[in-house]
């Protein structure tokens, strides 16, 4: 008979959270987890039965990449009935990737899946990593009146807030609450004690087991506009060997420079049937194509509006999609619908 407490798994990736100060080098590496443990006395108290993986050896979270995706994902699928939620320990650096590509894998998710970190090692005097992993741990335990998870998706723990994973990005280097929602409120408040928004939480419209995608297509990539960008540039970005999807970063509201050889170059992409997605390079705020001439002849050309996307969600979403193996035209249609609360349509 399975015991009342909380079954949880943490996955150790790496990240601050577990490194330490190299006595040569003064330079931050990944250690173990046995480390970070020792570090956190506390766990005891929650009373949990807490059961632990590890990358080996973990990595900087600037090293993250697909393949790592996959190892999580198939961490959490191959221990999905065992546990009551999953704890990810990650760097900061690509956390908002990782949480957005997870959210896309991780179909039917109905269990909680937290990523969190730090900015401070968890042996340090002052570090942020302590509370973050203690919360994190509280969050994945945490069940309705009726003894459902609380959170049924991928989020991101950090400082003061639970927020959605692929709603999520990285705004301080510095700063503990490293992370923000710019464009969804918070899954959560962090206070004296943990205080959930219930409404902005995802819940799955269809109850179905769990089925994970681990193939994400790599022939994507990003252009970030900027004024003088010519159209030499452009055009040996666009035309790059191999490449399928573009998530295109453009002013304001989804502007861009309103000259002839743009859009030429950016149509001439899209008939070869490279799908462009426009994101906005503003942190608040989304895509509205029809508002201006310049995002409106982007639109005629072809391009399809990303609304209020992160790029962490839109790259991440279009690598998914292609690894689904669908053609353009399928990708270009799914690409604007919501999946798991991506996007607000």
């Amino acid at each position: 008979m399975k015991s009342a407490k909380p079954h949880i798994l943490i996955i150790y990736t790496g990240g601050t959270i577990g490194m330490i100060e190299d006595a040569a080098t003064h330079s931050l590496r990944p250690f173990d987890f046995n480390h970070l443990i020792d570090n956190v006395p506390k766990i005891k108290m929650l009373d949990y039965c807490i059961d632990h993986v590890q990358f080996d050896p973990p990595i900087d979270s600037s090293d993250m990449n697909p393949s790592h995706w996959q190892e999580i994902a198939r961490c959490v699928e191959k221990n999905y009935s065992s546990y009551d939620g999953f704890v990810i320990l990650h760097g900061t650096d690509t956390m908002a990737y990782t949480a957005s590509a997870l959210s896309f894998m991780l179909e039917n998710l109905s269990k909680p899946v937290i990523i969190t970190g730090s900015q401070l090692p968890i042996g340090e005097v002052r570090t942020d990593g302590e509370e973050n992993l203690i919360t994190a741990l509280q969050i994945a335990a945490a069940t309705t009146r009726t003894g459902a998870p609380m959170v049924q998706e991928v989020a991101i723990l950090f400082e003061n807030y639970l927020w959605r994973g692929n709603r999520s990005t990285k705004m301080s280097a510095d700063n503990f609450n490293a992370f923000k929602s710019n464009n969804y409120p918070s899954l959560a408040k962090i206070g004296l004690g943990v205080h959930f928004n219930t409404d902005a939480l995802w819940r799955s419209p269809a109850r179905r087991p769990l089925s994970v995608k681990y193939n994400m297509d790599e022939s994507v990539t990003v252009i970030d506009l900027y004024p003088g960008i010519s159209e030499k540039i452009l055009r040996y970005q666009l035309s790059a060997p191999g490449i399928k999807g573009i998530v295109l970063k453009t002013y304001g509201a989804g502007n861009a420079p309103t000259a002839q050889w743009f859009t030429d170059a950016i149509r001439e992409a899209v008939d070869r049937g490279v799908v462009i997605l426009n994101v906005t390079q503003c942190v608040n705020g989304g895509v509205h194509d029809k508002r201006y001439y310049s995002g409106n002849r982007l639109a005629e050309a072809g391009v399809v509006s990303g609304h209020d996307m992160t790029s962490e969600a839109a790259i991440t979403k279009m690598m998914f999609l292609f690894g689904l193996d669908m053609p353009p035209e399928e990708v270009r249609k799914h690409i604007g619908y919501s999946l798991c609360g991506e996007i607000t349509v």
